[in-house]
């Protein structure tokens, strides 16, 4: 799965706990074989549609990327979409012809990088791939689509390329990271990069140009059914519904051990997007555990022990129902709610308000404790859905940026900023439905099965805490920390993003 070969782009071989893996590494310095590529290809006009999470950072960032070129990234949209004011705020226009209603931008578009939400195109793809030019490339950011298509055996028209490049981030955290690392070697989020269909001969480039071109430092390949497994899987784990969960639940117990409500949101939030993932951000999960006194580590592994298995029970279910199927459909059907009963707010609850204080309030973010029970919950949890998806047999370069990498540099720091809703809300459609639906589960099930064995004094399973530091994960997850951004993402810079809240 991970061999390739380009004409443009070095391949780069890298050894992940004992299996060979090949990347392109990215940067500012390649920038200009983008535009390269894409003249090669036959690729004039790029047309991006939707304005939702990914689109208009991977709008702008193309834009940039090419700009001088003489290639043109345009703008598609529902006809009377309130989204034409966004994307002309940010320089795409209808005189510049950058900006236009979206079957009519397909049309005329050598490369369609498909953005609108997953629901939207389980329910247009007739239409959208009737508008399709033949011979041109259908670029997609997910693999939702093919596992909806083959669900009602149903194919892509045989006269197109079709290809994936999937940032493991949210779209605001890939302009954002794109933007603050001009004046450096350039920096992006990681994105894996599948070709479903190449009847031109040129997907694997193209595919690789668009990554590189959206400020991708690290590119690594997977099939469009592997990445929508572990995609829809892994938001709603660790990466967005788990960690609500772990937070709300957390919260509660603290507080109702005597500990005040600001102290609790401080050992609990606070410490996961603080010192927890920080450590593991740039020198790995086992670090966090190894640098532990020996009193923190007993606490630790009574966390971790308790914590695990109820937490793999969930996350077991959830790639079930992804890989069946139900998980594609429920998306669907919710997403036919959507107009009739909207997604509401999310951080309503004490924890969340409370948070808000705590932040208003915050000193020195290096005075922020590591508390080693949030620890033991947070990383069994983190654990739990990586050996799942090793059991799976993904590769290492995409359990680690699905269940690691994009958990700590992309969506943590907006949970740190502004709390869980505006982490949630500034996800795709998809994210945010399937966050709502398994943080609960996430929440009941420690409150039920893993809190009562830390309060029983149950005790260690030792088995669990010698596998978790002898998991192969750990080295690989170390040597993809050493290709992280150049930069640390920052949600005070000035950017042309537009963060989504919901009020």
């Amino acid at each position: 799965m991970s061999g390739f070969e380009s004409k443009f782009f070095a391949k780069d071989a890298i050894t992940l706990s004992g299996t060979t893996e090949y990347i392109v590494k990215g940067g500012n310095h390649l920038y200009p074989l983008t535009s390269e590529v894409f003249n090669a290809s036959g690729i004039k006009k790029i047309g991006v549609i939707g304005w939702g999470s990914q689109a208009p950072a991977q709008a702008q960032n193309l834009a940039d990327t090419i700009a001088g070129s003489g290639i043109t990234v345009s703008i598609g949209l529902r006809e009377g979409s309130s989204s034409f004011a966004e994307a002309r705020a940010v320089g795409f226009s209808e005189e510049k012809g950058t900006l236009g209603e979206m079957y009519k931008v397909i049309s005329e578009s050598d490369l369609v990088i498909l953005l609108i939400s997953d629901a939207a195109q389980a329910n247009s793809y007739k239409s959208i791939f009737k508008a399709l030019k033949p011979g041109s490339t259908l670029g997609l950011s997910h693999g939702f689509l093919l596992g909806y298509l083959e669900s009602i055996g149903e194919t892509f028209p045989s006269n197109i390329d079709v290809i994936a490049v999937c940032p493991k981030g949210m779209g605001p955290s890939v302009r954002r990271l794109y933007e603050q690392g001009k004046s450096k070697k350039g920096a992006g989020i990681n994105s894996s990069f599948a070709v479903h269909q190449d009847i031109s001969g040129k997907a694997t480039e193209v595919a690789l140009a668009w990554a590189v071109g959206i400020g991708s430092p690290f590119v690594f390949k997977t099939t469009m059914t592997e990445e929508f497994k572990s995609d829809i899987y892994g938001e709603r784990g660790i990466l967005l519904g788990a960690v609500h969960g772990i937070v709300e639940s957390l919260f509660r117990r603290y507080v109702s051990k005597g500990v005040s409500p600001e102290d609790a949101f401080i050992q609990t939030c606070e410490s996961i997007t603080g010192p927890i993932t920080k450590k593991i951000s740039k020198l790995g999960i086992l670090k966090v555990y190894e640098d532990l006194s020996p009193a923190d580590k007993v606490e630790f592994e009574k966390a971790y022990s308790a914590s695990y298995k109820p937490s793999r029970e969930i996350l077991e279910e959830i790639y079930d129902e992804v890989a069946s199927g139900n998980e594609i459909r429920s998306v669907i059907l919710a997403g036919n709610r959507l107009k009739e009963f909207p997604m509401g707010k999310i951080d309503g609850t004490a924890a969340w308000k409370v948070g808000e204080k705590v932040r208003a309030n915050r000193g020195d973010p290096s005075a922020i404790p590591l508390n080693p029970t949030t620890a033991g919950v947070y990383i069994a949890v983190m654990m739990a859905q990586i050996d799942v998806l090793l059991k799976h047999k993904h590769s290492y370069s995409e359990v680690v940026n699905e269940s690691v990498i994009e958990a700590v540099d992309s969506l943590c720091p907006y949970m740190d900023y502004k709390g869980v809703a505006f982490m949630v809300d500034n996800c795709s459609t998809t994210a945010r439905l399937g966050s709502r639906k398994w943080a609960p589960r996430f929440d009941y099930i420690l409150e039920q099965l893993a809190y009562p064995a830390l309060d029983n004094n149950v005790p260690v399973d030792s088995k669990l805490i010698k596998d978790f530091v002898e998991n192969s994960v750990h080295e690989a997850v170390v040597q993809c920390a050493k290709l992280r951004p150049s930069v640390d993402i920052s949600l005070f810079a000035e950017t042309t993003t537009k963060e989504r809240a919901i009020v």
